[in-house]
């Protein structure tokens, strides 16, 4: 398992890993009490907030000399434009720029800032390395961050800002599969998701200049990993209205409100965003703008804003999920001609690092039809519309030739339908029966449902019930979101004391 597989597929899965990316490495920080050298200045915050604006340009003019808090913040917007653009050509000129930035910090005194931002820089650098395939490099550049936060907090346990990037590497290295991890002992980085969680917990909970980057990076965990998205989702609204004019902000609104199935509510946040010439692009959020208007039905709306992003991106990720998007706007869409050309698409370019474009290159191989019930009712889940859902699935009708596959997809449909509709009573016997027919079939329907029934029975306080569906969610060898599913039954079997 190589590194590059190890980081994206196991610490994130699906549109996550660019949320987590972007939270990795926008969030310095430093903590009152320290001495006056191991704080950012009034100047260098208020370029700060601009990276966080995705401003570039102000940022940059705010930002001159080469103290600690300097390089710290110049290296966020660098790292930031990079990850962002996700284009290969400022790949060099980035990571040079880094090390550069390392050399001149070893001629400034000691200091909690100075050692945090020289940390911070290598761990931005094993970032970047990793997306643009450069595994080992990003293997070695990891355990060197990784290294000296340890370092870092050891020799200042007061400044929180180490704690919350230490905690933040903890968790994921500790939340990983069994089948993972490994690789990451072998370069001695040990996880722990209870050390993790208390170094991130620290540095929210107690006062240091970025408490709220902090909370926010803890939230968006406690929302993917532990059922809590009211949390998450009341602090990023919090936030974007308190600070209106940060493009990142605005993002993580809209990803949550995404998540959450609010689409009505996501794309207003996306129309409302702010833009301008001053605003770093983000085609992503082209794309998941398309998301949202696919779950409509807006079919012409959506493949325009898939369009927009396929033009705007040069990056290898999300290539995949947009022409299978495409792919099914033009379809349902009735246009069998444009659908036919997204399809041929798919697999003429892009990576499958992410879940999402692993499942579009998968239906590409499948060559099984979609079913065009089936694929209605699942977009409408996607969206919050449960009801319509339902009755869209009344008129799935099976007969004799219909595949595993969609004999499997209806009643699991159904069961998440009435699972976020709020009656866990009737999706129960639906969940059940996924998992009945689905034998050892590599579809993510049967391993779904046992991580749902999971959670249902954790709620209800039927812990040796749900350890029993959580491990059976665990034992499905080969599905489209085995990584993301066994991370969360994994994390919830720790809950639950195993």
């Amino acid at each position: 398992m190589s590194f590059l597989a190890v980081v994206r597929r196991g610490m994130r899965s699906g549109s996550q890993w660019l949320l987590w990316l972007l939270l990795y490495t926008l969030v310095p920080g430093r903590c009152f009490g320290e001495p006056p050298r191991d704080t950012l200045t009034p100047t260098q915050a208020k370029a700060y907030a601009e990276v966080l604006n995705m401003r570039p340009a102000a940022a940059r003019a705010l930002l001159n000399g080469s103290d600690a808090g300097t390089l710290l913040v110049q290296d966020c917007l660098g790292i930031t434009e990079l990850l962002i653009s996700q284009d290969a050509s400022r790949y060099a000129a980035t990571v040079q720029a880094q090390d550069q930035r390392l050399k001149q910090l070893q001629q400034l005194p000691a200091g909690a800032l100075p050692a945090y931002t020289a940390a911070e820089i290598r761990l931005h650098q094993a970032a970047a390395q990793v997306v643009f395939g450069h595994e080992v490099q990003g293997a070695w550049s990891l355990r060197q961050s990784y290294l000296a936060m340890q370092q870092v907090v050891r020799r200042y346990p007061q400044y929180l800002p180490a704690r919350k990037t230490l905690g933040m590497l903890q968790f994921f290295i500790g939340s990983l599969p069994e089948s993972y991890r490994w690789f990451l002992k072998l370069l001695g980085l040990p996880g722990s998701v209870e050390a993790g969680l208390h170094n991130l917990r620290r540095a929210a909970a107690e006062p240091n200049d970025f408490q709220l980057e902090s909370r926010l990076i803890l939230a968006l965990l406690e929302e993917t990993y532990y059922k809590k998205p009211e949390a998450a989702l009341t602090l990023m609204g919090t936030l974007q209205r308190q600070q209106p004019r940060s493009q990142l902000l605005s993002y993580l609104l809209i990803s949550q409100l995404k998540k959450q199935h609010r689409t009505d509510e996501a794309l207003a946040a996306y129309r409302t965003r702010p833009t301008g010439p001053e605003y770093l692009p983000l085609p992503y959020l082209h794309h998941m703008a398309a998301d949202l208007l696919l779950y409509q039905g807006q079919y012409a709306a959506s493949q325009h804003e898939n369009l927009l992003f396929l033009q705007q991106y040069p990056g290898q990720h999300y290539r995949k999920d947009a022409w299978f998007k495409l792919y099914l706007a033009a379809w349902l869409g009735g246009n069998p001609a444009a659908a036919d050309k997204y399809r041929r698409q798919i697999g003429a370019g892009g990576r499958t690092v992410l879940e999402e474009d692993t499942y579009a290159q998968r239906f590409l191989e499948d060559r099984q039809p979609l079913n065009p019930v089936l694929t209605r009712a699942r977009l409408q889940i996607d969206g919050g519309y449960y009801r319509p859902a339902l009755a869209t699935l009344d008129g799935f009708e099976p007969t004799a030739t219909t595949p595993l596959r969609d004999r499997l997809e209806e009643p699991y449909r159904r069961a998440r339908a009435l699972h976020l509709l709020g009656r866990p009573d009737s999706a129960r016997p639906y969940y059940a029966r996924t998992i009945a027919l689905a034998g050892t079939a590599s579809y993510y329907f049967a391993p779904q449902s046992a991580l749902q029934l999971g959670y249902l029975y954790q709620a209800e306080g039927q812990a040796a019930t749900a350890r029993a569906y959580f491990r059976k969610a665990l034992s499905y060898p080969r599905h489209e979101y085995k990584n993301s599913t066994d991370t969360k039954a994994k994390l919830a079997l720790k809950e639950l004391g195993e």
